[in-house]
Order: structure tokens, then sequence, then C-alpha cells
């Protein structure tokens, strides 16, 4: 059910709530609760774990647990005639009363309710969120297969988050309480029942709206009505009793395009309903097709007419207690990802949908969204006519409420159901079901048919976690430890989960929020893992760690606490990089990248890419490079040398100069070469070294004729007017080593009227080359610098910062450090 309210209407958040928790099954109504029963102030929208935290009675080391107590939340309302109550979400199983005349029950937290209601004064709204800890732990009936990963199989016939139920990776939240707004609204205009909107890209460059408005039974239709968008507008006629349904053709409207691949323009549509107006917010046109490949086992999105290399992260809620972060800082979160050349988020069926203001975001921003349904590893009932039912009107209000936006791109059935059935055995028609090949699917094909629907995440070939068919979870790279060539060797499609590293957050972070020893308890305790798992994420950084610069990174930890965090910080940002080098090359099969996941549930050294305080971490800078829309990517093709791969994902030519060079201790240059270069829109080539250089040089140490003649290449593409660096790629035929030395690294403050900026040079090839400030946030780091020339590196200040910037620069390969401070 989506909300739609003209103009005429007046709709208010209901306030000033309270919350108390009893036993379970202590109050069977309001009248019954103790007079004594302590009540908290509780934010709402909100959950009881947040407002417990608020009071100091709840921390991530000391939770309260709620799944086995009942929680009240009450509010006062005052008022005269009709309203209508509206709860757009109560996780998870809640009784609704008004004074004490229970006026709702519901059981599935996603989805919205309405109730008319008549006041007469001064009532009470009261809120039971009952226990639901036994229908958790219950094992009867059993399902097909069991989830090592989630704690409680009850939760297959549960429509609730598994956040909080995932003991190996998640903090020990339990959801409960109204974590999506409750509102009264008075009506003051035609009643509305249902809207449907539907924006359509036209092959002709043009668009199409079509609309329908259902009314409620008791509004009569409006005698004029018209759908409003671009200037134009179109009547709207009735076309069966309280149906009223118009289109709208637009010639001079734009197409919609992710980001880095062309604008994003947005059409606000409105109704008028006589007197009334009805705002549907903005629309975008754009088509969305799925190339399945030559061979039909592939995956990519193709947008309109454009095959679209899909680079991002799985999405995370900002803040996991509450599941209810500031717009502003959401804003923030993805203009961040926006700004890092991200096209791709997705919204995994292991944790809630997003707002409206989220997916309002992404469509104004650019980024794709990838929607799983609230699905995951579970055999969910599909022999269940009441679970089935309470999901489908859970499908429907979602896309409902999305149903115009064009950054919605596809809907997925769920998350590792179909993977967790075939890796625990059981046979392969049980790896899908009729809820996501037939229920979701019709679902999708009603209310959305300009999405591409995928059964499940990960789901093709003889197994559904096949790399190198249809959609996969690439753990190869990363929990499986293979070498840095199993990126090719798998034969990716679209990896819509890769690349789980535990990554360790900047100093900075680390003093402020994780202040203990590397490897203490507390540490350790934040450290994601596979439950059940003799290892953690943290070994499999470390394996990492020991391949690239050859160190026994056990003995580093304990020895050099800190060199080990650096080159942990360096590994990982290494492997992000050389794994989207390879993926985004020509001659890939790869389309799609999504690396789980964006951003910290808690602080620690978890899987986000951004800490838990939102700072980047080293993983993030490294992407933020690798998804750049115009971008130069080196693979070692062995015996036929380096291959350059130069990229332009946007809609404009690029001119540009190519250079390159293979250094001798990271100095002297014992082979160059420049060329200029132009790539057409949307276009990628590739160049070999030999092709460059224009002869034989064992540019990656192949043929080993004598001693190594270079330590490292460096090739940069330069904007062929202005001279500035478009993108760098660098390779280190002998492997990158841990030995250090003198390099001249030096690094000045620079201020202008965006704010400071750091420029950085050095006198032999540095490697690694990371900012640490505590009140700045460099825009990339942990970057390589090649000698001769200078890199201006923009610093941000750090949320709540109002200090000048000091710090130092470093580099991995370098024996001192580099001061910096701002004058007074």
């Amino acid at each position: 059910m989506a909300r739609w309210t003209s103009s005429a209407d007046t709709v208010r958040a209901v306030e000033a709530w309270e919350l108390a928790t009893t036993g379970p099954g202590a109050a069977a109504a309001p009248s019954d609760l103790p007079l004594d029963l302590r009540w908290l102030p509780a934010a709402v929208p909100g959950t009881a774990a947040a407002a417990l935290a608020d009071a100091g009675a709840w921390s991530f080391e000391r939770p309260q647990g709620l799944h086995d107590k009942d929680v009240w939340y009450r509010a006062r309302l005052e008022g005269q005639g009709p309203e209508t109550l509206r709860f757009e979400g109560l996780a998870t199983t809640a009784e609704v009363w008004l004074d004490d005349r229970r006026i709702l029950l519901s059981d599935n937290m996603f989805l919205a309710h309405e109730v008319d209601v008549e006041l007469s004064g001064e009532h009470v709204l009261a809120i039971a969120f009952r226990a639901i800890a036994d229908r958790v732990a219950a094992v009867r009936p059993r399902g097909r297969w069991r989830a090592p990963m989630i704690a409680g199989d009850g939760l297959r016939r549960m429509r609730t988050t598994l956040l909080g139920h995932m003991p190996g990776w998640c903090p020990p939240v339990d959801v409960v309480g109204p974590w999506r707004p409750v509102t009264r609204i008075r009506g003051g205009g035609v009643r509305i029942r249902e809207v449907g909107l539907r924006a359509e890209a036209l092959d002709d460059q043009g668009g199409r709206l079509r609309v329908r408005v259902d009314l409620e039974p008791s509004a009569a239709a409006p005698t004029l009505a018209a759908l409003c968008c671009a200037g134009a507008e179109a009547p709207l006629r009735e076309t069966a009793p309280g149906r009223l349904e118009g289109e709208l053709n637009l010639a001079d409207v734009d197409r919609w395009f992710p980001n880095g691949y062309g604008p994003q323009p947005l059409y606000p549509v409105g109704i008028r309903l006589g007197e009334a107006a009805l705002d549907l917010g903005r629309v975008g046109f754009r088509s969305i097709e799925v190339d399945r490949g030559t061979d039909g086992k592939g995956f990519a999105l193709v947008v309109n007419g454009r095959k679209v290399f899909c680079r991002g992260a799985c999405w995370t809620p900002l803040d996991v207690v509450s599941l209810n972060a500031a717009p502003e800082e959401c804003r923030q979160a993805l203009e961040q990802v926006r700004d890092a050349g991200f096209t791709m988020l997705r919204v995994s069926g292991t944790t809630v949908y997003e707002t409206d203001l989220f997916y309002a975001l992404c469509d104004e921003l650019g980024i794709l969204v990838w929607q799983d349904a609230m699905l995951a590893n579970l055999d969910h009932p599909a022999d269940d006519p009441a679970f089935v039912s309470s999901l489908v009107a859970e499908a429907r209000h979602f896309l409902s409420r999305n149903q115009s936006s064009p950054s919605l791109a596809v809907f997925c059935g769920g998350s590792e159901a179909a993977q967790q059935a075939a890796m625990l055995g059981a046979p392969p028609d049980c790896w899908s079901g009729p809820i996501t090949r037939e229920v979701l699917p019709a679902v999708v094909a009603q209310l959305r048919p300009d999405l591409a629907y995928v059964e499940n995440s990960p789901f093709g070939g003889p197994l559904p976690f096949a790399a190198d068919e249809g959609v996969t979870h690439y753990y190869g790279v990363g929990a499986y430890r293979r070498p840095l060539e199993d990126t090719r060797r798998a034969g990716v499609r679209f990896a819509s989960e890769c690349l789980a590293f535990a990554n360790v957050p900047e100093a900075a972070t680390l003093r402020r929020l994780l202040p203990g020893p590397v490897g203490d308890p507390l540490w350790k305790r934040r450290a994601p893992r596979d439950s059940g798992a003799a290892w953690d994420f943290e070994d499999v950084r470390d394996h990492y760690v020991a391949l690239l610069y050859g160190v026994d990174p056990v003995a580093l930890r304990a020895s050099d606490p800190e060199r080990y965090l650096d080159l942990s910080r360096a590994a990982v940002a290494e492997v992000m990089e050389a794994t989207f080098a390879e993926w985004r090359r020509p001659g890939s099969p790869t389309a799609g990248g999504l690396v789980w996941f964006l951003r910290d549930l808690w602080p620690g050294a978890g899987w986000g890419l951004v800490d838990a305080a939102g700072r980047p971490k080293s993983a993030f800078s490294a992407l933020r490079r690798a998804f750049r829309p115009v971008q130069l990517a080196a693979t070692d093709e062995g015996v036929n040398g380096l291959a350059l791969h130069l990229l332009n994902d946007t809609p404009r030519p690029v001119e540009a100069l190519l250079s390159f060079a293979c250094l001798r201790e990271g100095a002297v240059p014992v082979a160059r070469a420049e060329r200029a270069v132009a790539l057409s829109p949307r276009s990628a080539l590739t160049l070999s070294s030999a092709e460059l250089l224009g002869g034989f040089f064992d540019v990656t140490y192949a043929y080993r004729f004598g001693p190594p003649s270079h330590d490292v290449c460096v090739a940069a593409l330069r904007d062929a007017r202005s001279g500035a660096v478009l993108a760098e790629a660098f390779h280190f035929p002998l492997g990158r080593g841990d030995a250090r030395q003198a390099l001249g690294l030096s690094a000045r403050l620079d201020r202008d009227g965006e704010g400071w900026s750091l420029v950085v040079s050095t006198d032999r090839f540095a490697q690694s080359v990371h900012v640490v400030d505590d009140a700045y946030w460099p825009e990339d780091n942990w970057f390589h610098l090649a000698p001769g020339h200078e890199k201006r590196v923009r610093l941000r200040p750090a949320p709540g910062a109002s200090a000048s910037p000091l710090g130092r620069v470093e580099a991995l390969n370098g024996l001192a450090s580099c001061p910096y401070e701002a004058e007074p």
C-alpha cells in the first residue's frame, strides 16, 4: 500500500512517544499495564533498542534482549472527528490499541497499514510488540535445510529482518518497535485508495506517462482531472466507477542514465483533481534490458541501449540500532558513493527495505538499485497461504511506493536461499520454488515490468553459485584465498556480492572508537566470520598480506602492530584495484561487481568499505580509483607483456596523452613511451606495452633472460588540453615486497576557495601513500605516486571538525613520514 495524499489533506506525525517493557503476555490490553511501570521517551520512527540506548540501558557491549519481552509504546492523541492513522512499519508482531480498543494486528514489519478512526477529545494510542523468542526458536515444522548463519529456524515463517539474528557478522540488536513513521491524516480532498504510475522511454527518444487513480468507494470522481508533467498535461477520464486513467506523451524529455554514463534528468509529475493537487514525485525515462551474451549464460544490464558495467557495493543500514539515519546522513552517504564512481548499490535480503528518501536520492544521483526481496538463506514456506499472501502484499507495497523510480533496476527474489540449499546437499528441485519462480515475478510484471527480475542471488549454472554463469557471489579472491589470477580464471559474469575482507579503519577511527590493541577480545568479536567456521575474515586479509608483501602477518602483528595495520590496509586496496582492473578490461565476460559491503554496522575491522563513523577506509579509496568513468588499468599478460586498458564510459569523447615508463629502483626510467589517444564516447581500447614501446622489452619479467631491469611500471592518462591526470595504473613485475628506503617524500598544504589540499611529491616511486589526519579526510588515499610529478589531494573536514589540517603523509615503502600543519 502506497499512501497518496492531496494538497487538501493534513498529515502530521504522532509525537511524544513513550516506551516500557513487560514480561511476555503480562498485559493483554493497555488497561492491564501496571501503574508503576517505568516509561522512557522513545523516538518514532525508531526501535526499542535505540530508545534504551538513549536512556543508557543498551549498548553494543551490553545489549538488552527484547525478543523475550513485550514492548509497549504509547502516545496521546487529541482531536475531533474522522482521521486515518497510518503505520509505515511495525516490527514485528504488533497490536495497536486506541484507548482500550484493539484496532490493528500486524505480523509483517515490511507492510504499511491504515486505520480509520473517529476522535472525540483525548485518547491514548498504544502499540504492543509481542515477544517472538519462542517463534524464532521453533524447529517445527522443520525446513528442508537449515541455515547455519541464522540463529533461529522459526524465522523462515516470519516476516521480519534477519539483522540481529546473524551472530557471525551482525551486532546483537533485537529489532522491535515502530521503525517507520506513524502519522495521522485528516482528509480534506478527494479520497484516494491507490495510484498506478508508469514512465516509459520510447524508441524515438520521447517518453510516455500512464496513470491510474482509484478513488475510495465513497468518493465521487471530480469533474475536471488532469495529469501534468514537463509543462504538458492530459485529461484523466473515468474508465470505471471510481477509476480515472490517462496517458501523456512527451517528445521533449531526455533519458536518465546511471552515474558516469550520462545525465539524470528528473521530471515532476502531478495530478489535478478538481481543486486539489496530488504530487506524484519525480520520474525519469529510461529502458532496461538484460543481455545474456552470445552463449545465453551471461548477465549484463543494458540501459537505454548501452551496456553498463555495474560497479558498487551492498548497502547496509546507516544506523543498525534505530534503522533510521538522519536525512542529511543518508544524502552524505549516497553523495560519497556517487563521487566515488559507483553505479549500483544492492539492498540485500538480509537487511530491510530502505526509506523513500534513499530511492529518491538514488534517482537524483544516478545510482542503480538492485533490490532483494527480504528473503535469505532459509527454506521459506511456499505451502503456507498466509505467508505467501503477506509476502505478496509486502512486494506490492514496496513496488507501489517506488513505481516511478528510474534508479530501481533489478528486483531479486532474495539472497542465498538457492545457494544454501545446494551447498547443504539438497537436490536441485529444492534450489528454486514457486515463491521466487512464479509469485514474485508475477508481482513485478504487473507493477514494474521495466525491471530486470532475478530469481535469487546467486543464481544460474549447474550450481546456483557457479561463477561463470548468471549472477554469483564471488569469493574466490577473498574468503577462499585464491590467487589474484582467479578473477580471470573464474570467468565471473556478474558478482552481486564479492571481495569481503575485514577492512581496517583509519588510525583516527581506531583511536576514537576501538582504542584497544589489535587482537584483543573486543577487536576479535567485531571481526566478521561465517558462523561455525574456524577462521574469520581477518585471517582472509592476512593471507593476502603474506601473498603481496612476503611477511608473516601473525609475527608482524606481535612485533610491530602499526606496520601490520598499514600492510593490512594496503593489501585490501591492492586486491580491490587488481580485481576490477581485470573485470573491466575489454574482453572480460564480467558485467558487474558489488563489494560486500559498503559500511560497517558497528565499530571495528568489518566488511565495510566505509567505517561505522562514515570515514572511508583504504578499500573505498581503491575503488574510487577503480570505478573512474574514464579509466586506465593494467593487467599482466605474461609473455605477451603488459596490457593497458583505456575505458571511457561517458557520453563525451576524450582526447588524451598516454605515457608509460619502466623504472629501476623506483627512479630511473629504463624504457618509456608516449602516445596520443582518442576515446570515443562509451568506448574501450587495449594497447600492449610492446605496441607502445615499439619493440621487445621484458616489461612483465616473463622471459627472465637476465637480472630484472626494473621494479615498477607506471602508466598515466592525461587530458590532452589541460594536462590533468585522468587515471593512472601501476605494475610490479617483481612483486610489492616489504622493503623501505628513503624516498624524498614531501607534502605541503594549499588553500583555495574550495578548502584545503595537500600537494604531494616524491623523488622515488612511493608505494601506498596515505594521509594520517584526525580532523580531515583525503579524497584519495593509499595511492601510488611516481617521481617527478605533484599530486594534489583535496582534504575534506571530518564531521564536527573545527581544527585546521594537522597530520602526516607516509608511504608504505618509505623510511620517514612527512608532517604537515596549517600556519596559524
